[in-house]
């Protein structure tokens, strides 16, 4: 299909992008990588009369690390974070995600902010955001405000961006030397939705965990951050029955529904599959 009619504007600073947002109120729609949006457009489930392209912003674009703070700008795109020597070194989960997401086609155009932002509860990063501590600079006619991922998602495309607001800096502590972390997805085919997802993030002290944090994709109307399984890790050796008592907790946590991807049963299930084969690489990983 063909999309409706709008008028197509290409800021090339924040500024002038925040400008047109409060212009234009509800009638205009920021353009990221594109790869949801125009799909929506193209099936008139989205109709915006003004599409708000950010891709010559340059000062939304790069990786730089900021004392204890890993900073991405939104219109980084997959393949940018996937050949960042920053992230390999200082923050490996966050590319282990980005080359799970769809197919290298993709991934050349999608970006990390259009990822994060939409709240579709099928993509990867915001539970990879929330599993990190990651928290979002949102910036409006009013100025910049931090929202923390963990509070930025609620419910199924709600966030907590304001309309007139843009997603500005993605910014990321820099995880503990020495931890651990995976990336677990069970997908039908390449480039399709996880069935159920798990980010596990670890830290060891020796044999014991000290501390852990989880977050799962598409097992629910938002990402979903658990951090009740993380504290059932924490003080443990993870052996087989602490691992066990946590993935309960986490099939406890998820509200799949029924779909082409499986039952409710099947979904819940195989969360706590994956979760535990997350924790399982993370441990492995950690402390290498």
């Amino acid at each position: 299909m063909i999309p409706g009619s709008f008028d197509y504007h290409r800021p090339g600073t924040v500024a002038d992008a925040v400008s047109l947002l409060a212009d234009h109120g509800d009638e205009g729609q920021l353009l990221a990588g594109g790869q949801s949006l125009i799909n929506m457009m193209k099936m008139r489930l989205a109709a915006p009369s003004h599409l708000i392209d950010l891709r010559d912003i340059a000062e939304l674009k790069g990786i730089t690390e900021d004392g204890g703070n890993l900073l991405i700008g939104p219109m980084t795109t997959q393949f940018d974070i996937i050949a960042s020597d920053v992230l390999a070194r200082r923050c490996p989960l966050i590319q282990e995600a980005a080359l799970q997401i769809a197919d290298p086609q993709v991934r050349y155009v999608g970006t990390i902010g259009g990822n994060v932002a939409n709240g579709d509860p099928g993509n990867d990063m915001p539970a990879i955001m929330m599993c990190l501590g990651a928290d979002f600079v949102l910036t409006g006619p009013n100025g910049e405000r931090s929202v923390a991922a963990r509070d930025f998602y609620e419910g199924a495309f709600v966030t907590a961006r304001a309309e007139d607001e843009l997603l500005s800096v993605i910014r990321v502590p820099v995880p503990a030397a020495g931890h651990g972390s995976a990336y677990e997805k069970l997908k039908r085919k390449v480039g399709d939705y996880a069935t159920a997802a798990a980010a596990v993030v670890l830290v060891m002290d020796g044999t014991t965990c000290k501390e852990a944090s989880v977050a799962l994709t598409n097992l629910g109307q938002t990402a979903i951050y658990s951090a009740e399984a993380g504290a059932a890790l924490a003080g443990t050796s993870l052996d087989a029955d602490a691992v066990e008592r946590a993935a309960e907790i986490v099939r406890g946590a998820v509200e799949p529904v029924d779909d082409l991807k499986g039952s409710v049963e099947y979904r819940t299930a195989m969360a706590g599959v994956m979760f535990s084969r997350a924790v399982a690489r993370a441990s492995e990983r950690a402390g290498g």
